[in-house]
């Protein structure tokens, strides 16, 4: 691929035309940073030349600058009004070790991303922001204010959980062996989503203003899985008519509601002795969250495939949860005492990390004659946990925080 340098020029009715000098990325006053970038971008998402890319992803909304995730900091997050992330890496090519390394990056970005939830991701954003609320619905619904909480929530969970995203590498020029990154991308066994490589070159107009030329260098053809199995039956297909993205299928609607219901009860039941600890809202799966700390929670579950309902302790990977989760693991014949006796420390098969659960099986989880029973000792065990763990790990990962500072 060949490199086209020129300069733009400037006409007006009233004067010659005006060369535009082209601003340069470098430390020297006067150019413009990796930070300029991202500001850029996260202001005025429509500088992106999406629909050239995958129109699909076109209008995203501007979420945040620097999401924190344990694959590291995402430069600029933004959503689709239809539950679409859109993951933006900003890179300077002057950096030889930078254009090595962008693509394992952003891949990094979104392998993690597959793993979370709507509710993971509002909660980082809420961390990041510092606000209350669900601040990515505030935001796309500034842009479309007839959006349905519940769908959105349910399409973005659906598309995290697919590996559906837009992945856009910007920079301020192509060099030397950057074209092939997408001849690598396209060649990657794991490829799941849309990937485009962006210049974006700047020039400084007459009046101290600023014009933005970006071009498209390279995308990728969009693969998607045919089925992706979830929790608890909870499964997508792709539909084809509408480029992979997920959709629910009507036949799992009514389950869908069904986990709801049965959750919208447990909480009426649920009482905490703790005034602090949040309350989450009812889902439609077949679990839900209790924040203890933004890296450490509380997976309270129902197994219909196992007839199994239980309370874990769960955590991400190097980060203060996980510190946490090993002091409780050290402490662990204190802790056990606390909880009543019956939790276990288990090892998880997949990756061999530590938890903590307390689980109880029944005839049969659906059944609503022991429906009671079961949110009386869900209930008790998940009031345990808090009173038990949520200072432990508050305690922890505050010793965590200050020995990493």
């Amino acid at each position: 691929m060949s490199r086209n340098s020129f300069s733009p020029l400037l006409l007006s009715a009233e004067s010659v035309p005006t060369p535009l000098r082209p601003l340069v990325a470098g430390d020297r006053e006067g150019d413009y940073s990796e930070a300029d970038l991202q500001r850029l971008i996260h202001a005025h998402p429509s500088c992106l030349p999406i629909a050239e890319i995958d129109a699909i992803f076109d209008d995203p909304i501007a979420i945040c600058t620097e999401l924190e995730t344990t694959a590291g900091r995402i430069d600029n997050l933004m959503v689709t009004a239809s539950g679409l992330p859109v993951i933006v890496e900003c890179k300077l090519w002057r950096n030889p070790e930078a254009r090595r390394e962008v693509v394992g990056q952003i891949l990094d970005y979104a392998k993690e991303l597959t793993r979370w939830s709507s509710s993971d991701l509002q909660r980082e954003v809420r961390q990041r922001l510092k606000v209350d609320g669900d601040p990515i619905l505030k935001k796309v619904r500034a842009f479309a204010p007839t959006i349905d909480e519940i769908q959105f929530n349910d399409a973005l969970t659906a598309n995290l959980r697919r590996g559906r995203f837009l992945l856009l590498i910007v920079g301020d020029g192509i060099r030397e062996g950057v074209e092939a990154i997408s001849e690598y991308l396209q060649a990657h066994a794991g490829l799941h989503f849309t990937l485009g490589l962006v210049e974006m070159r700047m020039f400084l107009t007459p009046d101290g203003g600023r014009l933005v030329v970006p071009r498209v260098l390279a995308r990728t053809t969009v693969l998607t899985r045919t089925v992706v199995a979830l929790p608890d039956g909870f499964g997508l297909a792709p539909d084809e008519e509408e480029g992979g993205v997920a959709r629910i299928d009507p036949g799992r609607l009514d389950r869908m509601n069904a986990q709801q219901q049965f959750w919208s009860g447990f909480l009426q039941t649920l009482k905490l002795d703790d005034p602090e600890q949040a309350i989450p809202k009812p889902p439609k799966q077949g679990y839900l969250n209790f924040m203890l700390h933004p890296n450490a929670w509380l997976n309270v579950y129902r197994n219909q495939q196992l007839n199994e309902v239980g309370v874990e302790l769960s955590s991400n990977r190097s980060t203060g949860g996980d510190y946490a989760m090993r002091a409780i693991v050290e402490e662990w014949p204190d802790v056990k005492a606390d909880l009543g006796g019956t939790a276990e420390i288990f090892q998880r098969p997949a990756d061999g990390r530590m938890s903590v659960c307390d689980r109880r099986r029944f005839a049969n989880v659906d059944a609503p004659e022991i429906r009671e029973q079961m949110y009386g000792w869900l209930a008790e065990r998940t009031n345990a946990f808090v009173n038990a763990l949520r200072p432990r790990v508050r305690s922890a990962a505050a010793d965590f925080q200050r020995h990493e500072g």
